[in-house]
């Protein structure tokens, strides 16, 4: 039993240690020998926890999305139109774009994923689709009859603001575009709440 236990929390460690790396890097950037080197494991011991390095790539944008919750910050707040705010300004931080590391999976991975496996891009698509039915629950508590729309488009400019402004080598542009998206979407969505 100890046995067994000590074998999950090697395939957790190598799990997390991969996250941290794929969201820093991208899939590419999970060599096996790397990544069991930085988990403080030999090379050799991936194989008892993985048949391949697709199926590790597979677990771990699982753990990445399983492990992410997008809404904490808002979970706090009561009122519908604060938690959108909260939401809204916690994803389009500075903090956020300055820590690729514990962020958002969907804002890491979306320049690669097309490039995936089909098995690899299901696994991103129902996270997306996760995330997506929990804006589209809050704008429909808001009062906007096309949640599910708003939420679709809400979450392509957010995620794509988000991965331009880590991509950006001008910190103060890239600031200023976070900016600017919390601003246009803070007018867009919230002027029904108000």
């Amino acid at each position: 039993m100890e046995k067994q236990s000590s074998k999950a929390q090697t395939r957790q460690r190598i799990l997390d240690e991969a996250a941290r790396v794929m969201r820093e890097t991208g899939t590419e950037g999970i060599g096996v020998a790397a990544l069991m080197k930085r988990a403080g494991l030999t090379h050799g011991g991936f194989y008892a926890h993985f048949a391949s390095r697709e199926e590790l790539v597979e677990e771990v944008l699982k753990h990445m999305f399983a492990e992410t919750d997008i809404f904490k910050p808002a979970q706090s707040v009561t009122q519908p139109a604060q938690q959108l705010a909260d939401f809204i300004d916690s994803y389009l931080s500075e903090a956020h774009r300055n820590a690729p590391a514990q962020g958002c999976p969907l804002a890491a991975l979306v320049s690669e994923v097309a490039h995936l496996p089909q098995p690899t891009r299901q696994i991103f698509a129902q996270g997306f689709n996760t995330m997506h039915a929990s804006l589209t629950q809050l704008l429909s508590e808001l009062g906007w009859a096309e949640a599910d729309a708003l939420a679709s488009s809400m979450m392509a400019e957010m995620i794509g603001a988000l991965a331009l402004a880590r991509a950006c080598p001008d910190a103060e542009q890239a600031s200023l575009m976070l900016q600017r998206s919390r601003a246009a979407l803070k007018q867009r969505t919230l002027e029904v709440a108000a």
